[in-house]
């Protein structure tokens, strides 16, 4: 037998010989780009029990219900339900003893013969992992990079052949399923930006775990998860809002990162931002130790900042261009970022530019065309404990006339806070004094957050990581 050398049709192939595998695509917006695979390697007949594509909205809705929004997560499922339910229906009498069957679905806005509109699509699998098992789901959300719409399409086909293959081939083992979803395509043509599972083959699962390996993957730049501490679409929970966002580790988030974002919340809303949503950034770098405590990590300061009720959002965007123009994709309004003096004076540090053609005037270019500015709260200085604010900061000489540029033109914006009270630590403190047995670390973050640290046993197992 000829064996095919491009992988995608191997996969297309292999899904086809198999006999215990056969079921339903169902695609809208992107053409029969996955059936086609199926059909284009012969011996479909052995897993193809139907394709079809309801493009007229009338069409659509008469099969699948009415949907407010037709590439959507709801309109996926709503595909996924009814096709599988059909089959179930119509076939299970007569082979569901030996057949696992599954329902393919995706909706997919590529690029219009116009040109202009965002590009991006729902993907989703409803499949048995065994003979007449209850089914489980497979659903990730997809931004097309490609520049032309015929592209676009080719890499959606191969998408959904991998996505198949993996489902049907791979559901032991979630992490390896996953590993092959963007082979032969690559993060530079398709972004997945969303992905989860749920039903019997994936017992154990957890989808944050899940969220987090497509940014360590590279597969996406971030994950967001809202005010739950669930996994949530960035394009979705952002989009057309004014954002405040602070950045940190946050390992716990403290009562003066709270406050940091409060203070900032009234200059931002001062500024003319209304619909305003709060959002913690947190890097990929700053996760603790291998990848069990990594991961162990990483829960522990998704469900704190879940108690603070703040969004968080998990990154490996190093520069503030790269977060701006990350959001900005997103559709977000407006931008205010909220960082402390010390934070402030990093980004004045050219080092950090040195891949910019334009340096340091390339970075801020980028990062003030998105609608940013930067709310800067003040610092006491390490030597002498005056206070150091927006105003009185210094930064290298030919680099003043540039703040003071900023400054005067209202995008960089100094928070004010009493002298009196004024209160510097960070969430290293909060993590010595709980390691050290000193009760006062409580009196550093609020009562929710001491509460979930209690109940989680956060940092407590950790204590001899050294802090970063």
């Amino acid at each position: 037998m000829h064996r095919s050398i491009d992988p995608t049709a191997e996969r297309a192939l292999a899904l086809n010989l198999d006999p215990a595998v056969y079921g339903t695509f169902a695609e809208i917006g992107a053409g029969q780009e996955v059936a086609r695979w199926f059909f284009s390697v012969g011996g479909a007949a052995g897993t193809v029990a139907k394709t079809m594509s309801a493009y007229d909205m009338t069409f659509s809705d008469a099969i699948y219900g009415k949907a407010p929004r037709y590439v959507s997560r709801e309109r996926v499922e709503e595909m996924i339900d009814h096709e599988f339910s059909l089959l179930r229906e119509r076939l299970d009498p007569a082979r569901g003893e030996r057949t696992r069957f599954f329902a393919f679905a995706d909706t997919v806005a590529a690029r219009s013969f116009s040109g202009g509109n965002d590009c991006h699509g729902w993907v989703a699998i409803r499949f048995q992992h065994a003979f007449r098992a209850e089914p489980s789901d497979l659903v990730l959300h997809i931004r097309l990079l490609d520049p032309t719409n015929p592209l676009q399409q080719e890499a959606v086909g191969r998408l959904g052949v991998n996505v198949a293959h993996a489902a049907l081939m791979h559901w032991r083992e979630p992490a390896t399923m996953i590993d092959s979803l963007l082979d032969e395509i690559g993060p530079e043509r398709i972004e997945i930006d969303s992905l989860a599972v749920r039903g019997p083959a994936f017992p154990g699962a957890d989808n944050r775990l899940l969220s987090l390996g497509l940014v360590h993957r590279g597969y996406t730049p971030a994950v967001l998860f809202d005010v739950a501490g669930r996994p949530a679409l960035a394009a979705e929970a952002v989009r057309k809002k004014c954002l405040l966002v602070e950045r940190g580790r946050f390992a716990p988030v403290t009562r003066l990162n709270l406050e940091m974002l409060e203070r900032a919340k009234a200059a931002f809303t001062a500024d003319g931002a209304t619909d305003v949503a709060e959002l913690l950034e947190i890097s990929t770098t700053s996760l603790r130790g291998g990848p069990r405590e990594a991961d162990a990590d990483f829960l522990d300061r998704v469900e704190l900042i879940a108690a603070a009720g703040k969004m968080v959002l998990v990154s490996a965007l190093g520069a503030f261009h790269d977060l701006a123009a990350y959001l900005a994709a997103r559709h977000v309004s407006r931008t205010g970022f909220v960082l402390g003096v010390p934070l402030l004076r990093a980004v004045f540090d050219e080092r950090h530019y040195a891949r910019l053609g334009g340096g340091i005037l390339e970075a801020f270019g980028r990062l003030f065309a998105h609608a940013a500015r930067l709310y800067v709260h003040p610092t006491r200085d390490a030597i002498d404990g005056g206070v150091v604010t927006a105003d009185t900061l210094r930064v290298a000489p030919h680099l003043t006339h540039l703040l003071e540029h900023l400054r005067a033109n209202g995008l960089v914006r100094g928070l004010e806070c009493d002298p009196a009270t004024l209160r510097t630590y960070s969430s290293d403190e909060v993590r010595d004094r709980l390691c050290s047995g000193d009760p006062s670390w409580q009196e550093l973050v609020t009562p929710e957050v001491a509460t979930a640290i209690t109940a989680r046993g956060a940092f407590g197992s950790r204590c001899d990581l050294p802090p970063r």
